[in-house]
């Protein structure tokens, strides 16, 4: 039970947070439309998606060390974790160090990247903002991870969104009064040191120990096993990176900037979601990973069930809102010159259900330390996306690109992920998650109909109208999921649990 009530302290902090840090989101994006020409929102994605690229530095490392967090954490063993943070620590500086020469090395060049390049002055000066922004996380990383490992995440969520909201709220004041884009990631690179530097000492003060020098090297057998999860999880950073990283760089070789930064509106819409959720599920990491060291395979099974129902649920129902009301949305906020067309949605809304959905496999993967078993499929699935999306773009332009994303996640991660789990992990035969896929892509397609011929029934793309079409859809949605769920063990356990912890805090 203990380790229940951190996972829901976690995901509960995790869901306020974001939520306001969405609302942040939302507020300074629309100052920025408001200041600054869609030329600089493609800037902004662009330089993020490079950044994304040469976060590879990274090799990885950060989920292989987090991993072997786990077991001496759980015995108590401070001088194993002392040592293993240190090695952290100096290889993540390391890191930094070589993304920050990267940067420079790449500034004179980035021109090439762009067709048509805007005549936006001091464009390699943004470049190196960006890039020391991204480069300050690695010094501090070590102890975030010890206090995730600890099953605290809810502190690393109240100091990341306290401070992202606090930089949103920093960069909006400086847009209204300036307009400067550089004063804008100057208050970014402020409020990442800062945040930083308070997690850094919350831990110092939660766990004393990590201010002591070292009392005992690091383990060969847990160096090795760094070293070897390391190893794998390089080919599982490079298929990341290429998938989720490159679609931006490829819209502004192919099409421009501008479409870009209108793209960017999109996916900051489906990436703020995306992170509410998967901050929510993040709070599970760690005692999933509990778990994984200390039950049974037949246990660890049936609690994967439960955590994919409620993926299932999650990411359903939101996909099925964003198909109905993101167009509607985008119009009321920003404006009908920031639309897509709608073919283009509906593939970023399924790319949007397809990677949620692969969050259960990849959380109960994690926890259980499967990186190299299917290490060789990220590489697989990063040459599929580039050739896909370059080739699906000839036919289908813009559209295409994103096309090429679900392409080559459906012909590698989708069934290679839930095998590797299943034998290594489960160590059962994977048939039955399959037939719950199917049977689950089934629900979501009658949900979705229902849902979006009911929404369609109001009118007009007022934000009473946008809110209605919601409601329907999440009604609806749910309606369709819990009739469907509502008599099996998984759904029975879920909501006991729930009401469980709601007595808790409210009895």
């Amino acid at each position: 039970m203990g380790r229940t009530r951190n996972a829901a302290v976690n995901m509960s902090a995790a869901f306020f947070g974001q939520g306001a840090a969405l609302v942040a989101s939302f507020a300074a994006r629309t100052v920025f439309v408001r200041m600054l020409s869609a030329e600089y929102l493609g800037v902004d994605g662009l330089f993020s998606n490079i950044l994304n690229m040469l976060s590879l530095a990274e090799l990885g490392l950060g989920s292989a060390v987090a991993y072997s967090l786990y077991r001496p954490v759980a015995l108590g063993n401070t001088g194993q974790v002392q040592a293993i943070l240190s090695f952290f620590r100096k290889a993540y500086m390391v890191v930094g160090l070589f993304i920050i020469g990267l940067s420079l090395f790449l500034s004179p060049f980035l021109e090439i990247l762009i067709k048509d390049p805007p005549n936006i002055p001091e464009l390699r000066l943004y470049f190196l903002l960006f890039a020391a922004n991204n480069a300050l996380s690695y010094f501090f990383s070590s102890r975030r991870a010890l206090i995730i490992a600890e099953q605290k995440a809810y502190l690393d969520t109240f100091f990341h969104q306290g401070f992202f909201i606090l930089r949103k709220i920093g960069q909006i004041g400086v847009l209204l009064l300036t307009s400067n884009f550089t004063l804008y990631l100057l208050v970014l690179l402020v409020c990442t040191l800062l945040e930083n530097l308070f997690l850094f000492d919350q831990a110092g003060r939660l766990f004393p120990y990590l201010r002591e020098h070292p009392k005992e090297p690091l383990k060969k057998e847990i160096f090795r096993e760094i070293g070897k999860n390391t190893m794998a999880m390089v080919f599982h950073k490079i298929g990341a990176v290429v998938v989720f990283g490159t679609d931006n760089l490829l819209i502004s070789k192919l099409v421009g900037l501008k479409e870009v930064g209108i793209c960017s509106n999109y996916f900051l819409v489906t990436g703020a979601v995306n992170n509410i959720l998967g901050r929510v599920f993040y709070g599970l990491l760690a005692p999933v990973g509990n778990a994984a060291a200390t039950e049974s395979p037949e246990r660890n099974l049936f609690f994967f069930r439960v955590t994919d129902m409620a993926v299932f649920w999650a990411f359903g129902t939101v996909s099925v809102c964003l198909f109905a009301c993101l167009n509607p949305f985008i119009a009321l906020w920003l404006g009908k010159a920031y639309i897509l067309p709608v073919h283009i949605t509906a593939v970023i809304t399924l790319n949007f259900f397809l990677t949620g959905m692969r969050r259960s496999v990849q959380l109960f993967r994690s926890a259980y330390g499967l990186f190299w078993q299917d290490r060789y499929k990220a590489i697989f699935e990063a040459l599929i996306n580039i050739g896909a999306s370059i080739l699906l773009f000839q036919f289908f332009g813009t559209a295409g690109i994103f096309w090429g994303t679900s392409a080559s996640t459906l012909v590698t991660s989708f069934w290679v992920e839930p095998y590797i789990l299943y034998k290594h992990g489960f160590k059962c035969p994977v048939r039955g998650y399959f037939v719950r896929y199917l049977v689950n892509m089934l629900l979501l397609f009658f949900a979705a109909s229902a849902a979006f011929s009911a929404a369609k029934m109001i009118p007009g793309q007022t934000a009473g109208a946008v809110i209605g079409k919601t409601m329907v859809c999440v009604i609806l949605s749910s309606a369709f999921f819990a009739a469907a769920f509502c008599r099996t063990a998984e759904f029975r356990f879920l909501a006991g649990t729930v009401c469980t912890l709601f007595r808790r805090k409210h009895g």
